[in-house]
């Protein structure tokens, strides 16, 4: 298990390191709103991870990994019936471009939160992901730095849960 910590504390391997989280900080999670800017407290199922193949070589990891393509969107539209759900772009609703320019979705881990099934507006793509240099908040997400998030990786296998919890 992997733990994110509201002060920005991360506990990999049995050392504590940096991880960024949401720009409005942590809530329960049957309160998380899409948007809110939070992220959500609980135990989240890492599901699998997605990265750009043309920045890196897939990961070394036991976990399902998908490189993203161009078009890979994730849909946050409450409304929609593809909510919090990975989709093709353009897509008819508001979807979120996987394909970034900021390098911070290169490699992303998608985690179990709201998606079984998704219930609107309980919050979408909470997803792990790299964080900024200067690791600012995210909109919700957790972010680790490359090396972080590649060890991770190295380690991780279906069925390990990521922690967020309040320091």
């Amino acid at each position: 298990m992997f733990t994110a910590m509201s002060d920005g504390s991360f506990r990999l391997d049995g050392r504590m390191t940096r991880c960024a989280l949401g720009k409005t900080g942590v809530i329960e999670a049957d309160l998380k709103r899409e948007g809110d800017g939070k992220s959500p407290l609980g135990a989240w199922a890492i599901r699998r991870v997605l990265y750009r193949p043309d920045k890196a070589e897939r990961p070394q990891t036991r976990l399902p990994t998908r490189a993203l393509e161009r078009d890979d969107g994730w849909c946050d539209a409450p409304g929609d019936p593809a909510y919090n759900r990975a989709v093709k772009l353009p897509h008819p609703a508001s979807a979120e471009h996987m394909w970034r320019e900021d390098d911070v979705y290169d490699l992303v881990c998608v985690l179990a939160h709201n998606d079984d099934p998704p219930v609107s507006p309980l919050g979408s793509a909470i997803f792990l992901h790299l964080a900024k240099p200067d690791y600012s908040p995210t909109e919700g997400c957790i972010a680790l730095s490359r090396e972080d998030m590649l060890e991770l990786l190295s380690l991780a296998q279906l069925g390990d849960l990521l922690m967020i919890e309040q320091a």
